[in-house]
């Protein structure tokens, strides 16, 4: 990567407390960047990264907590999931708007980043790869799908704003994500190590809870760390264009391949797909007080089995109808050659879990 980044950059990160943000917070204050950790809820402390708490859905907060920042760049990597998806355009669009009408009069914006995902190309999660779909590997230029979707609404405030106030932009389309944030709603590798921890601990295999066209289709998936040095390249490479990015980590794989290697970094037999998926939903029914009990017994940080598993987002991205992968030629085109190795990346996060008492040693 030619990137150039400025250490008095300043960067605001909103929702510095999730799966994306907290991996861009430590890269930022790695890379010697003036970081500000915007969320809702109280955030642990990172090295070098300020902390301001805000209800991103009320312009008054958000204009409260953000007095005083101006920050030369914000990495946008908040949402927040409703019932549907009328009202996650109405609440996602807004919390968009009420931080770049914040942070846009001052002038000293350069450049934001804004992460969605793949739903751009699946649609929402109300008909999540039932309708029309794009072709495999997704492509930045395929028009819009038509249904409504908050990830559209969030790109057209994004749009609107950067006209308005005159900086540049761009938007990172993430896959499935491999990270550590306690609490995520969208968190897949961290809900395997949970599930496999239940599992060990009723001596129970480890069941893949997808479909057929997941255990055998081809994937890829993305690393939070990559994501986040994507960003930062994004905003601090000289002469890029204003426009899409579909970040993964540049390799492929197959859930049959992935499955079985997954459980033996867990420590569990591996069950493969067997005729129908079995979701975690209905898998993981009823385990909290379990999980509680394991927490106490292993010194655990976290006893809510909610706040470390999301078995419903684990169960939609496994049960797609349709195979799922992106092409990342334009990003390399343009000189980012970043990579993460899957499997590597999910040791990593395992190991990370561990150290930090997430899941039991």
């Amino acid at each position: 990567m030619n990137a150039t980044t400025t250490p008095r950059r300043s960067a605001l990160v909103v929702g510095g407390t999730g799966i994306a943000g907290r991996a861009l917070c430590r890269e930022l204050a790695a890379q010697g960047w003036q970081t500000t950790s915007l969320s809702r809820r109280q955030a642990a402390p990172q090295n070098g990264v300020k902390t301001v708490r805000a209800d991103l859905t009320d312009p008054q907060s958000v204009q409260t907590a953000l007095a005083g920042l101006n920050p030369s760049d914000v990495f946008f990597t908040a949402w927040s999931r409703r019932p549907t998806e009328a009202e996650n355009i109405a609440v996602n669009a807004a919390m968009v708007r009420n931080v770049l009408d914040t942070t846009g009069p001052s002038g000293n914006l350069r450049h934001v980043a804004l992460v969605t995902g793949l739903k751009h190309y699946l649609g929402p999660f109300e008909a999540y790869g039932t309708g029309a779909t794009r072709d495999t590997p997704f492509h930045e230029d395929e028009p819009r799908l038509d249904a409504p979707n908050f990830y559209y609404a969030q790109e057209d405030e994004l749009w609107q704003a950067a006209e308005h106030y005159g900086f540049a932009w761009s938007v990172h389309r993430s896959h499935t994500m491999i990270g550590r944030a306690v609490g995520n709603a969208m968190n897949l590798g961290q809900t395997l190590a949970a599930q496999a921890a239940l599992c060990r601990a009723e001596g129970l295999p480890f069941v893949f809870p997808g479909n057929e066209v997941q255990w055998n289709g081809i994937t890829d998936m993305t690393d939070t760390g990559l994501l986040a040095r994507q960003m930062i390249w994004a905003a601090t490479t000289p002469g890029l264009p204003s426009q899409a990015y579909n970040t993964a980590n540049g390799d492929v794989f197959r859930w049959r391949w992935m499955w079985p290697r997954l459980a033996q970094l867990l420590g569990v037999e591996p069950g493969g797909y067997a005729r129908h998926p079995r979701p975690l939903e209905e898998q993981m029914a009823g385990k909290a007080g379990m999980w509680r009990e394991l927490a106490e017994r292993e010194g655990l940080v976290e006893p809510d089995l909610a706040r470390v598993a999301s078995w419903w987002h684990t169960d939609s991205d496994l049960n797609r109808p349709v195979e799922c992968f992106t092409d990342m030629t334009r990003s390399r085109n343009a000189g980012f050659t970043g990579y993460a190795d899957t499997l590597t990346a999910f040791a990593i996060l395992f190991d990370t879990l561990r150290d930090e008492r997430v899941i039991p040693a």
